[in-house]
């Protein structure tokens, strides 16, 4: 009987130690979403008459910070930053202030979502530390919204700036000072509340503030401006608009590219005939033959050069009051020979111009060694004509609907800056039915003002048409090869054809820039698209489509 009792109790032990060892999912209850919150602070929050060179918050939990130099604005800017520690997770945050802090002022600490907590990282959220040095705290606020002059979206972590107009000021302080007040929009707002401001005059200035030094940098950053002191308190919500400056003509110390050229960097805008440069190359105290070019896609220039036997050459650049002069040392390199490349060597779409671009600048042409024949070898009227800065050579010609063309070039029908003629060159493009293409079109509603300019682009934003107006509201965009459009719209004041940015100094904002509501997916082969262009309603990013959970699902057969 004992010994039946003993198995009785191995097995149940047994049994015991082995749902002991089975595994399991431990579950931890409810996760926690709630974020930290201040208990205590030394000295308190909203304190007046502040003296103190350290502030302690203490929090319900222990808390970790996050992203610290990009969340936390302080305003007004301190010169020196302060102290800010632990940077582990702790209950409790020291700010040890460096600064000399100014007199009967309000300053706020907004830390943003940089405070967050240490187990699950739900932030405290734009969480604030404000005192006075004076006996009150001032409560006065303002608010705005921020947009790109030209872009669809604006950028993320734009500073917004108040300068105190008083008898200090003047209008180049964003380029010397920090501002009075100061907020960001961090990286999930474009709208902002400048906070704890007192009553007064200011200039209100918006800036892509790429360096965080709080002053303006012409040559990197995008601003916006209201052109008008403003006055708080008000109830006004701002826009502004950020825009990168054209900058004044500059260049850069040329270096040598090749044994026959001389690449020339720059800053400024060379769109106009009138706005070029002029290159003058010397060797000692002779001058040197040469032609100046633009660089594709680049702000450089193609600087051209005879070849010679020299040491060093001298480059001096001039355009309207601008001279600079520089020393170039020269090695003996590879030089650039004449090459000819068509764009299109395939498929030429009706909407584009039969283009050659030259390896080298070209200086002479025989016509009557170009000959243009369709599929049948018959002739096909055409012009040419070359841009001697792009160094592009099109030809024109009609173009008629499922028909092959061949461009032939005898040798000498080119001849490059160096002297050098092309061989015999031939080219072949085909053209298709036009049932292939769709149409746009496009009916302007509440035009304020003409003349007007209608760009056409692609999704990722490269202009593929653009249609020019002084009068009339209907726009056609025809002969369209099917894809995804965006339009936009400019009001053309200055009457140039094109978009200008604004001028923070000559008080000139950028011209006006609206964007179709809706991103335009109609345009099919053989199809017309006509959408209503209402100009009056602004344009608002259209909501980002859900992702289907089952659109990633692999199948189970």
């Amino acid at each position: 009987m004992l010994r039946n009792y003993i198995k009785y109790f191995l097995l149940l032990l047994l049994i015991g130690l082995a749902s002991c060892a089975k595994r399991g999912t431990i579950t931890g209850g409810f996760k926690d979403s709630i974020a930290p919150t201040l208990k205590i602070s030394f000295p308190a929050n909203y304190s007046t008459n502040f003296k103190s060179k350290e502030v302690k918050l203490v929090f319900d939990e222990y808390i970790k910070l996050k992203n610290l130099n990009k969340q936390l604005v302080i305003s007004p800017p301190l010169k020196y930053e302060p102290l800010i520690t632990p940077l582990n997770a702790s209950k409790t945050i020291s700010i040890k202030i460096k600064d000399t802090l100014a007199p009967n002022t309000t300053y706020s600490f907004n830390f943003g979502q940089s405070i967050a907590d240490n187990n699950e990282g739900n932030p405290l959220n734009q969480f604030k530390y404000v005192f006075s040095t004076g006996n009150y705290i001032d409560s006065l606020s303002l608010k705005g919204r921020i947009k790109d002059a030209i872009e669809k979206e604006a950028d993320a972590f734009v500073s917004v700036h108040l300068y105190e107009v008083n008898d200090s000021f003047n209008d180049s302080i964003i380029y010397k000072k920090p501002p009075s007040y100061i907020t960001n929009t961090l990286d999930s707002l474009k709208t902002f509340k400048l906070e704890n401001l007192k009553a007064g005059k200011y200039l209100l200035v918006a800036l892509k503030d790429y360096n965080g030094n709080n002053i303006f940098d012409l040559s990197k950053e995008k601003i916006g401006y209201i052109k008008n002191y403003i006055t708080i308190p008000n109830d006004t919500v701002y826009e502004l608009e950020l825009f990168k400056e054209k900058l004044p003509f500059r260049a850069f110390k040329p270096t040598q590219a090749s044994g026959n050229k001389l690449l020339l960097g720059y800053e400024g805008d060379l769109s106009k005939i009138a706005s070029r440069p002029k290159v003058l190359v010397k060797n000692k105290n002779q001058i040197v033959e040469s032609l100046t070019t633009q660089y594709p896609k680049k702000d450089s220039l193609n600087v051209w050069f005879k070849p010679l036997k020299t040491d060093s050459l001298s480059v001096s650049i001039s355009q309207q009051n601008y001279i600079k002069n520089y020393v170039v040392k020269i090695k003996d390199q590879k030089k650039d020979t004449l090459t000819l490349n068509p764009k299109y060597n395939g498929v030429l779409h009706f909407r584009d111009r039969y283009l050659i671009t030259s390896g080298t600048p070209l200086v002479k042409f025989d016509t009557s060694k170009i000959k243009l024949v369709n599929k049948d070898s018959v002739a096909v009227d055409f012009t040419t004509v070359y841009d001697d800065f792009l160094q592009e050579w099109y030809f024109d010609f009609k173009k008629e609907p499922s028909e092959k063309h061949t461009l032939s070039l005898l040798p000498g029908a080119a001849t490059d800056f160096f002297g050098i003629s092309n061989d015999t060159l031939s080219f072949k493009t085909t053209t298709q039915q036009t049932e292939e293409y769709g149409n746009l079109i496009v009916n302007l509603q509440n035009v304020k003002r003409f003349p007007v300019l209608i760009e056409l682009t692609d999704e990722k934003g490269e202009l593929i048409a653009s249609e020019y107006s002084n009068s009339e509201t209907k726009i056609e965009f025809n002969l369209l090869q099917p894809n995804t459009f965006n339009l936009l719209f400019i009001y053309d004041d200055n009457k140039n054809k094109k978009w200008d940015a604004g001028n923070y100094i000559e008080k000139i904002q950028p011209e006006e820039v609206i964007y179709f509501s809706k991103t335009i997916r109609d345009v099919r082969a053989n199809w017309d698209d006509i959408e209503f262009f209402d100009l009056s309603i602004p344009y608002t990013p259209e909501p980002k489509k859900k992702a289907d959970p089952n659109s990633n699902r692999r199948s189970s057969f």
